[in-house]
C-alpha cells in the first residue's frame, strides 16, 4: 500500500494539505496503541508498524519536494538519494550566478533588504518549479518532472542557506 492509498488519495501532486492534516488525525487516533493494550502482542506491535507508517507517510505528502520525489518513485523514477548532477548549462550558470550572489550578501550596503529580495525571487521560483512538476507528472513526462525536482531542491536548499545567513548577519 503506498501512501496515497493509506490516506485514500489518488496519486496527485495537489493535495488540500487541510484534509490530509485530519486524515492523519484520524489514522493516529484510530492506530494509537492505547487502543490496542489488552490484544495480543503480535496485534500490538501491527498497529505500532501502522502508526509509524502514517507517521512517515504524513511527513512525506506534506513536504512538496518529498511528495514529488515520491510520486516520482511511484511512478518508476525514483530520485531519493541521488547524487546526479543536471546536465543542463543554463542551469548550471544560474546555480553559480546565485552562490555569488549569495556570498555578496554580507558585504552589500543594506543587507536585509538584499536578504529579503533574493528570498522572494528564491519563493517564486520555487512556486513556478512547483507548477511545473505538477503540469509534467500530470502528462506523464517523468525524466522531465524529474529533472525539476532537482532544480527544486537546489532552490530550496539555497534558500536554507540564505535564511542561515540571515541568521547569522541580523543576529536572530
Amino acid at each position: 500500500m503506498n501512501h496515497f492509498e493509506l490516506f485514500g488519495l489518488p496519486v496527485n501532486f495537489e493535495l488540500d494539505n487541510a484534509s490530509l492534516a485530519i486524515t492523519y488525525r484520524e489514522l493516529q487516533r484510530t492506530l494509537h496503541p492505547d487502543n490496542f493494550a489488552n490484544n495480543s502482542e503480535r496485534e500490538r506491535l501491527l498497529a505500532v508498524q501502522k502508526s509509524s507508517q502514517v507517521n512517515d507517510a504524513y511527513s512525506i505528502l506534506k513536504s512538496p519536494i518529498q511528495r514529488a520525489e515520491y510520486i516520482l518513485a511511484v511512478c518508476h523514477e525514483d530520485i531519493r538519494g541521488e547524487q546526479q548532477t543536471l546536465q543542463d548549462p543554463m542551469f548550471l550558470m544560474q546555480q553559480m550566478e546565485q552562490h555569488e550572489r549569495l556570498e555578496e550578501i554580507p558585504h552589500s550596503a543594506d543587507p536585509e533588504q538584499e536578504i529579503a529580495d533574493f528570498d522572494d525571487e528564491l519563493t517564486l521560483s520555487i512556486k513556478a518549479y512547483l507548477q511545473e512538476f505538477n503540469k509534467l507528472i500530470s502528462a506523464e513526462h517523468y525524466n522531465d518532472a524529474a529533472n525539476v525536482v532537482r532544480k527544486l531542491k537546489f532552490v530550496c536548499k539555497l534558500q536554507t542557506q540564505l535564511s542561515t545567513l540571515e541568521d547569522s548577519l541580523l543576529d536572530y
